[in-house]
């Protein structure tokens, strides 16, 4: 695998080619010197370039223009700025549009996307592919053996739409006959006798626009993820016929696009690369006034949603990331301007790199001055002038400097670990078991669960590990995997809440895993189906219920917040405020011990939490969604100690900690608010930014929306 410069990355998206545009007394040449100084003055060391410009890579169908990049790498090369570049295929130029029409994607049957936005295009399509091709070819060739390219990033976001192409339609029907191999096992695995959707022949199979059918949705969902999976996994090996040994390739995933399925996308890859955004100024603010009910999309809200991100970028690959794209300024649309305030663009960066970020790459260099993100704020302001953002990035860039090779690379503590799946969220977008306050479905639903145990964690100072089910036991042997003792060891407390597609042989490691000594945590909808999204015909949580010690044959949405305390005798520690949010499991006590009950003359009759002794670990059951005092609560009690070994922390500070890749310990401290605030070193610490020793015991002072780097 390519080797990473020994060292944090620190960067912009930057697309000189935009400069004739803006002026036409601009000099390209001298306005590409000035760019590049500036940004050597602020210690960058990495830029992406070329993702964006097809039509400028290729103006008209065979004819190329690749000697445009030359004087940017050149210049990069000559400041030690190393590059990456991104092939251009998620913006496909008009020509290609016009002369090849059936290229067009369908975002459902026979209704064809608008040109004028951006993946717009069947990217299966032959003669896309065809023009793909040759254009990832030509530029890489031409620039593969350039001295200052590091890596190359293939295509852009990808899974935006899904396509419902009658090519993509056919592909995903010929899966099926392969999958299932006669009609009759899938009348039988979908249970289409259902509304009598039993098919005759594989050609009575309707399109997936006006599915309802749960076992449809899950395959199809599945299919169109491996569509984007394997048009990036063909990208890069076309790349790397070309490149050399130490260049990686990787791709930049916006996380929540409904067409990737990370882990498996990543696993092309050499590396996992993202881009997440987030809410500046207030939204970073501790103690957290984001609602409970906020929803995370493309962007997130709280300082806790800014780790998740961050948690769930390493967990593509179990390996550190790169940054691609992030905050530079404001970010999104014109009515919604709120950069940073001073301080927060170090806090965010850093927190990154505490989970594991090997890039910062912000996007981008200048804020475009036309298009559709003309108000998506750069590193430089649209009069092209050096302000208060690339000051604040220059300091930034000098720290990293003086960090070194230490921070890059860590590998992050983590108290809990969380089991995302990606199928039960496909799920649940479709067909939620929450509703919205309106009474709507609610198409977060599967983060409406899974959520609130991690910020739980958060906000009790634990620190998060995110896991893909197929990590841990992959049913059809795809994957690596774990033992469930290797599990138990490195995962000492594994939450799985909201895994409601589950094959039997995960459910099987799940209670193997408890038996080798780990210490399992199982909320609402775990266990609950099979491996086709189906009931499973056991009392719930299916296989998993001797092992919890409970059964349940109902369940209910609650209707408001239920108050929850602590049963007699209960080792669980609860505060009053303490409270059960959208869901109750009616759990049946077979062989466990009662730990919380609700405080509701119906509902009080079942326990909302309890646990069990199971081989050499534990299994609990929590049967409803907690609440913030709650989920607090119930990290506090499952990791009873940070690792970071941090105490007494005010409520405004976060302290986190990873390992260097030469075995130092991290401690990345963070003030998150405009009060300045006092902490106490925990053990002997020396600043990792100015080399002065923290005895332990000494005092550390924190100013506003400040950031501290220790090393021990």
């Amino acid at each position: 695998m390519a080797e990473l410069p020994a060292r944090v990355l620190f960067g912009a998206a930057y697309y000189h080619e935009y400069t004739p545009a803006y002026d036409p007394e601009l000099r390209p040449d001298e306005q590409l010197k000035t760019d590049l100084d500036l940004m050597a003055a602020a210690n960058f060391t990495v830029i992406r370039v070329g993702e964006s410009v097809w039509s400028t890579w290729e103006p008209e169908n065979g004819r190329f223009d690749l000697d445009w990049l030359q004087p940017v790498l050149d210049g990069a090369h000559e400041r030690g700025i190393s590059v990456i570049i991104g092939t251009p295929t998620y913006a496909v130029p008009p020509w290609l549009a016009r002369q090849y029409p059936e290229i067009t994607g369908e975002y459902a049957t026979g209704q064809r996307l608008g040109w004028g936005a951006r993946q717009e295009v069947d990217f299966t399509h032959p003669a896309f592919r065809f023009h793909a091709e040759r254009i990832i070819r030509k530029m890489v060739a031409r620039y593969a053996d350039h001295p200052a390219v590091i890596g190359w990033q293939v295509d852009n976001e990808p899974g935006l739409h899904l396509f419902h192409n009658q090519g993509i339609f056919q592909r995903f029907v010929d899966h099926l006959r392969d999958k299932y191999g006669d009609i009759e096992t899938l009348n039988r695995e979908w249970g289409l006798v259902y509304w009598s959707h039993r098919l005759s022949t594989w050609a009575d199979l309707w399109t997936p626009d006006g599915n309802v059918q749960p076992q449809y949705d899950v395959a199809w969902r599945e299919f169109q993820a491996r569509q984007v999976t394997e048009f990036i996994g063909w990208q890069a090996d076309i790349v790397r016929e070309y490149v050399r040994p130490e260049q990686f390739v990787t791709t930049c995933i916006s996380y929540t696009r409904q067409g990737v399925e990370d882990d498996e996308l990543s696993a092309r890859l050499d590396i996992a690369s993202g881009n997440p955004y987030y809410d500046m100024q207030d939204g970073l603010l501790l103690p957290d006034p984001t609602p409970d009910d906020h929803q995370q999309i493309w962007k997130t809200t709280g300082v806790w949603s800014m780790y998740q991100t961050a948690d769930w970028m390493f967990s593509s690959r179990q390996e550190p990331f790169l940054v691609t794209e992030t905050n530079a300024q404001c970010i999104g649309t014109p009515w919604d301007n709120r950069p940073a305030y001073d301080g927060q663009w170090r806090q965010a960066a850093w927190a990154h790199v505490a989970r594991g970020a090997r890039m910062i790459e912000y996007w981008q260099w200048q804020t475009l001055r036309f298009g559709a993100e003309t108000y998506w704020g750069g590193v430089l302001p649209h009069s092209g002038q050096p302000g208060r953002a690339y000051a604040e990035l220059a300091r930034l860039g000098a720290e990293f400097e003086a960090a070194g090779p230490l921070v890059a690379g860590l590998e992050p503590d983590a108290d809990i670990t969380m089991v995302y799946s990606t199928p039960s969220k496909w799920l649940m977008q479709k067909h939620p078991p929450l509703a919205t306050a309106d009474g709507d479905p609610d198409p977060a639903a599967y983060h409406r669960i899974f959520d609130p145990f991690y910020r739980g964690a958060f906000e009790a100072g634990r620190q998060v590990r995110i896991v893909h089910a197929r990590q841990l036991h992959d049913p059809r042997g795809e994957g690596e995997g774990m033992a469930p003792e290797e599990a138990a060891r490195c995962h000492p407390v594994l939450v799985a809440a909201g895994l409601y597609i589950a094959a039997d042989a995960t459910l099987d490691w799940l209670v193997a895993y408890a038996d080798a000594g780990g210490h399992l945590v199982l909320g609402p909808r775990t266990g609950y189906a099979d491996h086709e999204a189906r009931a499973r015909h056991e009392a719930a949580p299916g296989r998993l219920a001797e092992a919890a010690g409970v059964t349940y044959e109902e369940f209910s949405n609650l209707a408001r917040d239920l108050s929850v305390h602590p049963v007699a005798g209960s080792p669980l520690q609860l505060p009053q405020e303490a409270t059960a949010t959208r869901w109750a499991d009616g759990l049946t006590v077979t062989d466990a011990e009662a730990l919380a009950a609700y405080d509701h003359p119906h509902f009080g009759r079942w326990p909302a939490i309890t646990t069990r002794r199971h081989g050499d670990g534990r299994v609990t059951y929590v049967g409803t969604v907690p609440g913030r005092a709650l989920a607090r609560a119930l990290a506090t009690w499952l990791a009873p100690s940070a690792r970071h070994g941090w105490r007494d922390l005010p409520e405004s500070v976060t302290a986190t900690t990873g390992t260097s890749t030469d075995g130092r310990r991290v401690h990345v401290v963070h003030n998150w608010s405009w009060e300045p605030a006092r902490v106490s070193a925990p053990m002997a610490l020396t600043d990792a930014l100015n080399g002065t020793s923290v005895p332990a015991g000494t005092a550390l002072d924190l100013g506003a929306w400040d950031v501290r780097v220790l090393v021990s």
